[in-house]
């Protein structure tokens, strides 16, 4: 059963873990894939010829989401090359981490800018498209520290629970139209960057989840599947935790 069979997929940062794994999951349900990332042009054509060989349409678009008029140029451009455009899943962000004490302001604008900012950009860019077709499913992903907070990521928690109280407010304001926005926070999620983490701390953390381990980018990937699948047809401002129980 192809649950996004012919949809249009706009995945942002995709080009490496949780990103990467929803652009193959949403291609392998029959979904044409658009994609941003920021990082080398070879490895953007790489992963479009990687989702392609599913059988469906898929570009990579060099783009910076952070930025109001890139934003709404991709949107643009993306309408222009699939036709349409169903699913929005907005997945950039970085990290900045330091105690508040020593945080600069650099670091903390990056956090907001990257984050935040660019979900702004991108839902305002393709929310006519979708109130046109009266259908739509905007996803954002947030992150447990956007709920419960985390020492040492006062900019990146801001910038999550930001993201909560946006999708929210989406679903309340887009409802009417049959557009609906959802967030998943993962919890940790084992990808390039958890892999450069002190192994006992690590493992440390898997002892304090309840189902004992980490979670896979894949498994954030289905989450995000269901969200944008006829499945969750009546469910929006909702923000669905994949997290292994941590913060049960």
């Amino acid at each position: 059963m192809n649950l996004v069979a012919g949809k249009v997929a706009l995945i942002t940062g995709a080009s490496r873990g949780i990103g990467r794994a929803i652009a193959h999951r949403f291609a392998q349900e029959g979904a044409n894939v658009a994609f941003t990332y920021l990082s080398s042009v070879e490895k953007g054509e790489a992963l479009a010829a990687e989702l392609a060989a599913y059988g469906i349409t898929a570009k990579g678009y060099r783009s910076d989401a952070s930025d109001f008029k890139a934003a709404e140029d991709l949107a643009t451009q993306v309408l222009a090359d699939f036709g349409s455009l169903d699913i929005l899943i907005n997945n950039a962000g970085i990290t900045r981490d330091g105690l508040l004490m020593r945080m600069s302001e650099e670091q903390w604008d990056a956090v907001i800018t990257v984050n935040l900012k660019s979900v702004f950009n991108l839902t305002k860019a393709v929310i006519k498209p979708m109130m046109k077709a009266k259908s739509g499913s905007i996803i954002n992903l947030t992150s447990v520290v956007g709920i419960r907070g985390n020492a040492g990521q006062a900019n990146y928690a801001a910038s999550k629970a930001g993201i909560i109280g946006f999708t929210k407010s989406v679903a309340l304001e887009l409802g009417s139209r049959n557009i609906r926005s959802n967030a998943i926070a993962p919890g940790f999620i084992e990808t390039e960057m958890t892999g450069e983490l002190d192994e006992k701390a690590v493992e440390g953390w898997k002892q304090s989840i309840p189902l004992r381990r980490g979670g896979q980018p894949d498994e954030v990937a289905d989450a995000c599947l269901f969200l944008a699948s006829d499945l969750s047809r009546y469910i929006t401002g909702q923000v669905l935790q994949v997290d292994g129980g941590m913060l049960t």
